[in-house]
């Protein structure tokens, strides 16, 4: 097998490129692409705890713990202590945090349509069903 055979090393070279492409534009925001899958997340549903937030964002607990708190001192997101277990943080947007949602998520748009460009429409669709498809993710 070559390189241009191997799922694994096409999906990765993608990867690398597409996040090195919004990490340039996130540097605007004095945001990295470290932070962006949280932000992306908490965009879609807030209140969710830090193990939930892990699992979503596919890092280990104790990384989501240094990206929380790389937040919290940029003051985007919030802790706040659930009230039937201590041990559990909930964790919230803050106004700030809310405020940058529009402009990143238009940044990230522009990245998309820079890659997908190559694609004709239908060409988009069906490889983003069949990435979803891959990836397990529903509609």
């Amino acid at each position: 097998m070559n390189r241009f055979e191997s799922l694994s090393y096409l999906v990765s070279h993608l990867n690398v490129d597409l996040q090195n492409a919004l990490d340039k534009r996130l540097k605007r925001y004095e945001l990295d692409i470290k932070l962006w899958p949280v932000l992306f997340a908490l965009w879609q549903e807030e209140g969710v705890s830090q193990t939930e937030l892990s699992k979503r964002c596919d890092v280990a607990n104790y990384t989501m713990t240094r990206i929380l708190d790389q937040l919290q001192q940029q003051r985007l997101v919030t802790r706040h202590q659930d009230a039937d277990n201590r041990r559990v943080f909930k964790i919230y947007l803050t106004d700030n945090g809310k405020a940058l949602e529009q402009d990143l998520i238009c940044e990230a748009e522009r990245v998309n349509a820079t890659y997908l460009s190559q694609l004709d429409v239908d060409e988009q669709t069906t490889f983003l069903a069949l990435l979803n498809k891959i990836n397990r993710y529903k509609d």
